[in-house]
């Protein structure tokens, strides 16, 4: 069974397999945690991003993760040119996310929250969808042993909390900060 955890602090920061990014369908990564993810992780991330523009809402593809100790880049396709969202997009986009997820042989995997930044979508409702999404899926991604929510701040993370309590949980569990 997968351990699931809360992260509060820079997603770039991450040793895992894979980092989400929340994109959009064009995938530069200007703001956001594209924005974040190309300044730390370097240009080349969004360069092979870009060779496989456009993307389709909902969809996800893989990029090398440049820099940053993380494998890939799973962009996750979850606003549209006018970084809009919907519940179904995000659903579809955090689904996608883990079908690349297990196609790649990841076993770690970093998910921001989705849509909630720059999209303006709900963090409470945003939270919600990502849980319960991941939750099922997780067992037909039988390689993914550890998924963490990355968030940074108080509100982002007492969200992702409050859905992890509220989703029927398959396993434990726990969070912890950055240092």
């Amino acid at each position: 069974m997968a351990q699931i955890e809360l992260w509060n602090g820079d997603i770039c920061d991450l040793e895992v397999d894979a980092i989400v990014n929340a994109a959009n369908t064009t995938l530069w990564m200007a703001t956001g945690v594209g924005g974040a993810l190309k300044r730390a992780g370097g240009d080349a991330i969004e360069f092979a991003a870009v060779r496989q523009a456009p993307a389709p809402m909902g969809g996800a593809v893989i990029t090398p993760a440049g820099t940053l100790a993380a494998r890939i880049v799973i962009h996750a396709v979850s606003l549209d040119r006018d970084r809009r969202t919907s519940a179904a997009t995000i659903e579809s986009a955090v689904r996608s996310a883990m079908a690349r997820a297990r196609e790649a042989g990841v076993t770690s995997i970093a998910f921001p929250a989705l849509g909630s930044g720059v999209g303006g979508f709900p963090l409470d409702e945003g939270a919600r969808i990502t849980v319960a999404t991941v939750r099922d899926e997780l067992p037909s991604s039988p390689s993914i042993v550890h998924v963490i929510f990355a968030l940074r701040g108080a509100a982002a993370y007492a969200a992702f909390a409050e859905a992890l309590a509220d989703v029927p949980a398959m396993s434990g569990a726990h969070g912890r900060s950055a240092s």
